[in-house]
C-alpha cells in the first residue's frame, strides 16, 4: 500500500517497531538490574530487528496474500511463529533472570503505551482503506489500552494494583483477540462474512502487515507472561502472614 501518506506509514511502523522494541530494551534493563550484562537486551534487540525485517521483506514481496482476493497461509504461520518464539524466549534462564528483577512487573506494562497507534485503524476507515466493523473496535480498544498502560504501570510500581494489572492483562488479550477475529472475517480469511467496500486485507500489506505479524504477537505474549507473573505475586501475598504486633512488656 504504497499509496497510504507518509504520517500513516509513520504512526503504523512506530506501533509495530515500539512494542517489541520497547520490550526488549526492558529485557535488558532487568538483565542488569539483577546483576547481569546488556547482552540479553542486546540479543533481544537484534532478535526483533530481524523478525521485523523478515516480516517486512515478505509482505513487500507480496507472501502474506492471494494477490487482491485474501491472506496467505504464510500470514498466520508468521505471526504464530513470533508468539510462539516469544513465549519460549520468556522461558529461557537468562530471560526468566531478567524478568525476576525488581519492578519489571510494572515495566512490562509499558509496551502497551504504543497500542495508542490504534489512531491510524480510525485514520485509514475514515479514508476507505479499512471497513468500520473492524476499525473501530481494534483502534478504539487498542487506544483505550494505550492509555491506561501508563498508570497501571505507576500502581505497580507503586506496590499495589495487582488485581486491576490482570484486568488490564486480560482485557488487553481479549482486545486482541477481537481484533484479530473481526480483521480474519472482513477479508483476511478466504470466506468474507462482513461485507462492504472495504476488507482488513490490508492488515497483510505493507506498512500495516508489520503489526499483525509482529507486534500483536509480542503484546499477546507480554500479556500472558504479566497475568502469570501477577497471578503468583497475588498469590504469594496472600500466603504471607500477616505481622502481629508484640506487647511491650514494660506496659502490658
Amino acid at each position: 500500500m504504497s499509496h497510504l501518506s507518509n504520517y500513516v506509514w509513520a504512526l503504523a511502523i512506530t506501533a509495530a517497531i515500539g512494542i517489541p522494541g520497547l520490550a526488549a530494551v526492558l529485557l535488558g534493563r532487568g538483565a542488569r538490574k539483577a546483576g547481569g550484562s546488556w547482552r540479553t537486551g542486546a540479543i533481544a534487540v537484534a532478535a526483533v530487528a530481524a523478525w521485523l525485517t523478515v516480516s517486512a521483506a515478505l509482505a513487500a514481496a507480496g507472501v502474506y496474500t492471494h494477490g487482491t482476493r485474501y491472506a496467505a497461509p504464510w500470514f498466520g504461520i508468521f505471526f504464530a511463529a513470533t508468539l510462539g518464539a516469544a513465549l519460549l524466549a520468556s522461558r529461557l534462564p537468562a530471560v526468566r533472570r531478567a524478568l525476576d528483577a525488581p519492578g519489571m512487573n510494572a515495566w512490562l506494562e509499558l509496551p502497551n503505551t504504543f497500542r495508542i497507534e490504534g489512531v491510524v485503524f480510525l485514520i485509514l476507515m475514515a479514508q476507505g482503506h479499512l471497513p468500520a466493523v473492524f476499525a473501530l473496535p481494534a483502534g478504539l480498544g487498542d487506544i483505550a489500552a494505550g492509555l491506561a498502560a501508563p498508570f497501571v504501570a505507576r500502581r505497580l510500581a507503586r506496590g499495589t494494583g495487582t488485581r486491576t494489572a490482570i484486568w488490564f492483562a486480560w482485557y488487553g488479550l481479549a482486545d486482541l483477540v477481537t481484533a484479530l477475529s473481526i480483521g480474519f472475517l472482513a477479508g483476511l480469511g478466504p470466506v468474507r462474512v462482513f461485507g462492504g467496500a472495504a476488507s482488513t486485507l490490508a492488515l497483510a500489506q505493507l506498512p500495516l502487515a508489520l503489526i499483525p505479524t509482529v507486534a500483536v504477537p509480542t503484546t499477546i505474549a507480554l500479556h500472558l507472561v504479566s497475568i502469570a507473573r501477577l497471578r503468583r505475586q497475588a498469590t504469594a501475598s496472600a500466603r504471607r502472614p500477616a505481622t502481629v504486633p508484640v506487647a511491650n512488656p514494660v506496659t502490658a
